[in-house]
């Protein structure tokens, strides 16, 4: 009786959204994003050491010590926290995020020098945070409501098999017309994110690097370039110590606990 009931309920299951047949690129795309978000969902929390370095196109480079903080949320977009550690004259800095599916994220900022919140306007997500060459856009979680999707092509990237697939923010006020994705068919996390302007010119290219695995699941990059190809700028982020479920809670994530970052 088992037996017959199983084959029933695997016959109602509908065909893996990457094996079915006669999928339209829009709809792969859609499936292949999906299918990496469920893989990333169930971390709870994560909290990491971070060292950003910011070199202009004449080689020139400066440091930055940085921790971030994460909060997963259940309906919703990723709640984050970054704060700078060092060097002093930007100590306690602090950036927290409120990502959402369909609205606009939520940020502000915490400047010490000024003692003040500012709230980052949804206007201004796609200028630069802290001088690098990362936007305030690209802060926030990469929810899949975020975009629309098509897939474009399968390809390898450095060795490793890759989908490669568009996608377009869904958003207001983006300062991107399309990014191009090249995601790890088996960690299903990305290698390399092109990032086209409003002209729709090449304006950024993103790798990442040095990955690793945590609780058997979830796989972090611990290399991360992104460079302007316009400015001839770059930003590199190297990652250490991270950690999951470390009991961080909503308390951890309000604008009180930007003043109190330090």
């Amino acid at each position: 009786m088992k037996r017959i009931a199983w084959l029933f309920i695997l016959a109602l299951l509908p065909l893996s959204p990457l094996s079915a047949e006669a999928q339209t690129p829009e709809e792969k795309g859609l499936a292949i994003a999906r299918e990496a978000d469920l893989r990333d969902t169930g971390f709870a929390d994560q909290s990491n050491q971070m060292v950003m370095t910011l070199k202009n196109r004449h080689g020139e480079s400066s440091v930055r010590h940085m921790r971030l903080k994460v909060l997963e949320v259940e309906g919703d977009g990723d709640k984050s926290l970054s704060i700078f550690n060092r060097p002093r004259d930007i100590k306690g800095t602090a950036m927290l995020t409120f990502s959402h599916a369909t609205e606009p994220d939520d940020q502000w900022m915490y400047l010490p020098a000024l003692k003040r919140v500012k709230r980052i306007s949804s206007r201004n997500k796609s200028g630069p945070f802290m001088g690098s060459e990362f936007a305030f856009e690209d802060l926030g979680s990469q929810e899949v409501e975020k975009y629309t999707y098509r897939w474009l092509r399968d390809e390898p990237l450095d060795g490793r098999d890759c989908f490669v697939i568009e996608r377009i923010p869904a958003y207001k006020h983006s300062g991107y017309t399309s990014q191009t994705v090249w995601l790890d068919k088996q960690m299903y996390q990305p290698l390399k994110v092109d990032y086209f302007d409003r002209k729709k010119a090449l304006l950024k290219t993103q790798t990442f690097g040095e990955y690793r695995q945590y609780l058997d699941q979830f796989w972090r990059a611990h290399d991360i370039h992104m460079v302007n190809h316009q400015t001839g700028k770059s930003t590199h982020l190297e990652w250490s110590d991270v950690q999951f479920k470390t009991g961080l809670s909503e308390r951890d994530f309000n604008r009180n606990s930007l003043k109190r970052a330090k």
